[in-house]
């Protein structure tokens, strides 16, 4: 097979993986935009969606198309309800002070981890995909999941920002995000709606991990590199900055995957990291970050 076949297939895997890093890191930027929480343990958030999907699929009877569509509700949903049981508990009590929270949520990835380390133990697990449909190209063939998959991710993103700048509990996030004392004063509930952030931006990532695990594999540590490649679409693309983050999340899944094809995902990651030392030197706020 030619050069071309071989960018274009590299291309395609990145396109994938830009798709699910680019919710993500979606979830990421959305807290940190809104309550200004670093949260460490936003992979582990993904981690729970694909380990709960391969839970889901093999408790619920039927066919593949039907058990992976309650995981796609149902994982979400319960990873969203632990992130706001976990906000009201720890997060809420440190008065989301920023390094507390840091150290805080550090702490919560190592519960998380190894709670789903005694329960669902250290094997990978795969989870069958809903469709086997694949489209055959004059190269090679590509599995037409993967396509849904990044079809899926964009269609999320368009409801998340339509969410955010045409509904009226998007103008309260919003509204809190510019000015938290301001917001108060006119009467808005800051805590629910930092719990309401906080729940969104873990099942955003829960989400990215139940599309993810009939590609790759439910597995107990599968959250770590999501966590540094979300940390780095969002510096990149500047925090709390949707645009931004997609935009990063473009360029770090397509680069990813032609570096990946032709060198070694270790190369990727590198370049990645290098990246984003230039972005803070050259311009700290990110490509559509606000300056402070």
């Amino acid at each position: 097979m030619a050069f071309g076949p071989f960018l274009l297939l590299a291309l395609m895997e990145g396109l994938v993986t830009a798709a699910v890093l680019a919710l993500a890191a979606a979830g990421l930027s959305l807290v940190f935009g809104v309550m200004r929480v670093v949260n460490v343990a936003h992979g582990e958030f993904y981690m729970l969606g694909a380990v709960l999907a391969w839970a889901v699929t093999g408790m619920i009877p039927g066919p593949a198309a039907l058990t992976f569509l309650a995981a796609l509700i149902i994982a979400p949903v319960l990873v969203a309800a632990l992130a706001a049981v976990a906000d009201g508990l720890i997060l809420k009590r440190l008065n989301y002070d920023p390094e507390a929270t840091i150290v805080a949520t550090i702490g919560l990835l190592y519960i998380l981890q190894q709670a789903a380390l005694s329960l669902y133990g250290p094997n990978a697990n795969p989870v069958p995909a809903p469709f086997e449909w694949r489209i055959q190209l004059p190269w090679f063939g590509y599995s037409g999941y993967k396509l849904f998959v990044v079809l899926a991710a964009l269609a999320v993103l368009l409801a998340l920002w339509t969410f955010l700048s045409r509904t009226r509990a998007g103008l309260i996030m919003r509204a809190t995000q510019v000015d938290r004392m301001t917001a108060q004063a006119f009467g808005i509930n800051v805590d629910r709606v930092y719990m309401g952030t906080f729940a969104l931006g873990a099942g955003l990532a829960a989400l990215a991990g139940v599309l993810v695990v009939p590609i790759q594999q439910a597995q107990y540590l599968m959250g770590h590199d999501p966590l540094l490649l979300s940390f780095i679409v969002v510096i990149i693309g500047g925090l709390g900055s949707l645009r931004g983050t997609l935009v990063a999340a473009v360029v770090i899944g397509l680069s990813d995957g032609v570096i990946s094809m032709f060198f070694s995902p270790t190369l990727a990651k590198i370049l990645a990291t290098l990246l984003v030392a230039m972005v803070l030197v050259l311009r700290p706020q990110g490509l559509f970050g606000a300056r402070a």
